[in-house]
């Protein structure tokens, strides 16, 4: 029954995977060819009916000291394709398959998950792969909630499904290990609790990551005036800055949380609170850069690029703290490392 389950859990995710990759062509598609955006809506709304018939089309002249990058001209087929109802529709197409398929994919994930479960009889995060796994579910959810409040943010997509196609890549290719029992240190109720909430810490920090990296772009090509379809499709960067902040902001109260749980939960099993283990010390290095990218954002002069910077060094060392402490450290958390080592 154990092996049965196990292989229902693998097909799942390889299922989830092939679905989100056509999910990603999907939401590829709507990026490069629709048109919504702040500027995307501007520039249909200086289309007159005359452009439909091959008159010229020029953007109206803009205002003294404004720099906005949607101030520019525009030929006949340069607007006729922005104002295009019919290409609109059809990104607006290719997104509602993108999404169809993402929730589709969430599900399969899902079920993977589950049945990993029931094959290890025990809570499914007991190991690396397991982490990647339940971490990818775990931002597939929150990306879709956050879709359905506000359906304008489905620009995301590509951004949040190819992450989580590589996090999966990973997982079954480097950190696979077959479903266990766990070692007797982790037996714990606390597994519950400071594993699940490091990976709901883990989703929102990969989330929060790809809007500041947005922000960033889109800050750039505001700056330089510069027009693509990325930047059509994208908020301003005011927008995206304050996404992120607010991400992050929810989920370093979370993180902190992780942090003592993992601290009670080591006093049970090893003696003592703090051991300066590896993977205690990326945590809290983890937890010092998000404290100053919170303070950054709170001093005069921190807002913005120099803020969005200290984010991603604390996304950084996230990262670190999953992949690269457990490929050149050893510690007390070895046993949750790569397979084989």
């Amino acid at each position: 029954m154990t092996h049965t389950f196990a292989q229902l859990s693998n097909a799942f995710v390889y299922s989830a995977m092939a679905v989100l990759a056509a999910a990603l062509v999907a939401y590829a598609v709507e990026l490069a060819f629709g048109t919504r955006s702040r500027v995307g809506r501007l520039t249909e709304a200086q289309v007159p009916a005359a452009a439909l018939v091959g008159g010229s089309v020029e953007a109206p002249p803009t205002p003294a000291g404004d720099d906005q990058p949607s101030a520019r001209h525009l030929g006949p087929d340069e607007a006729l394709r922005e104002a295009s109802p019919e290409r609109q529709r059809r990104a607006d197409r290719a997104g509602g398959i993108a999404h169809a398929l993402t929730v589709l994919a969430t599900a399969l994930l899902l079920l993977g998950v589950v049945c990993r479960g029931v094959a290890a009889g025990r809570a499914p995060w007991g190991n690396m792969y397991e982490f990647s796994t339940m971490c990818s579910l775990v931002v597939l959810l929150v990306f879709l909630g956050v879709c359905r409040r506000r359906p304008a943010l489905r620009y995301l997509g590509v951004f949040v499904v190819l992450p989580v196609l590589l996090t999966l890549g990973l997982a079954i290719t480097v950190l696979y290990v077959p479903a266990g029992p766990l070692v007797p240190a982790l037996k714990s109720y606390w597994l519950l609790i400071h594993v699940l909430a490091a990976i709901i810490s883990g989703a929102v920090f990969m989330v929060g990551g790809v809007v500041t990296v947005l922000y960033l772009l889109q800050d750039h090509w505001e700056r330089h005036g510069s027009v693509n379809a990325l930047s059509r499709r994208l908020p301003d960067s005011e927008s995206l800055d304050r996404s992120a902040y607010r991400l992050f902001a929810f989920v370093f109260p979370l993180w902190t949380f992780a942090i003592v749980a993992g601290a009670i939960w080591a006093e049970n099993a090893w003696g003592k609170y703090w051991s300066w283990d590896p993977k205690e010390t990326w945590a809290l290095v983890t937890w010092l850069v998000f404290a100053a990218y919170l303070h950054a954002r709170a001093t005069a002069g921190w807002k913005g690029r120099k803020a969005a910077y200290v984010a991603l060094a604390g996304l950084s060392c996230f990262v670190f703290n999953y992949f690269g402490v457990n490929i050149w450290f050893s510690g007390l958390h070895s046993y949750g490392g790569l397979p084989n080592r």
